[in-house]
């Protein structure tokens, strides 16, 4: 609710009344003022000229492990570690996966590229189809709500048809399996 409230504020969204409430809000919980500016922060450098790109993140992690010879598994002090990782891998295997609570979460996606003509939306929430999003006026920005379920979403804008791009307001990024980066939001209840 509360990067809903603050997204409002940063767009000019907001009535009297919810500009009210904002206030107090900002007043009341020093938290909420925090994040408030940080992404107010976040907006000023999305708006200036002087950000041309993002810096690279590299978050792969080392992958240091020693992965045992076929051979090594039958030995017989190999055969309890064998034994112990098969129980481990069938155990995971039957655990069920968390239910779904049929309680969804309303996201709005917004982008500002005043550049662009065409701007999608595409992620793991829909099997990565791309969806048209709408600008909104002739402010620069583009948007799209959708309701999500609980959990970790990757996605990234779509730039005139075949220029992806990240979130720069989400901090969280991961690698793809094709060279590229998505954002990953995570939908909390």
């Amino acid at each position: 609710m509360n990067d809903f409230l603050i997204s409002m504020f940063i767009d000019n969204e907001l009535d009297l009344d919810d500009k009210l409430t904002f206030v107090g809000r900002v007043h009341e919980d020093k938290s909420f003022k925090d994040e408030t500016i940080d992404l107010l922060n976040q907006e000023k450098l999305i708006r200036s000229d002087a950000v041309a790109s993002f810096p690279e993140v590299d978050i792969r992690v080392a992958r240091k492990f020693h992965f045992p010879r076929l051979r090594d598994l039958v030995r017989p002090v190999s055969l309890v570690g064998s034994a112990i990782a098969v129980t481990l891998v069938v155990m995971f295997l039957l655990v069920s996966p968390p239910q779904d609570t049929g309680i969804n979460v309303s996201h709005r996606f917004v982008i500002y590229r005043p550049d662009a003509t065409r701007v999608e939306l595409t992620g793991s929430f829909n099997e990565w189809q791309r969806i048209s999003m709408e600008e909104v006026g002739n402010s620069g920005y583009w948007e799209m709500t959708i309701t999500l379920p609980p959990g970790e979403h990757r996605f990234s804008y779509i730039l005139e048809g075949d220029q992806k791009l990240t979130d720069p307001t989400v901090r969280i990024r991961e690698k793809d399996d094709f060279g590229g980066e998505n954002s990953v939001l995570v939908v909390e209840i």
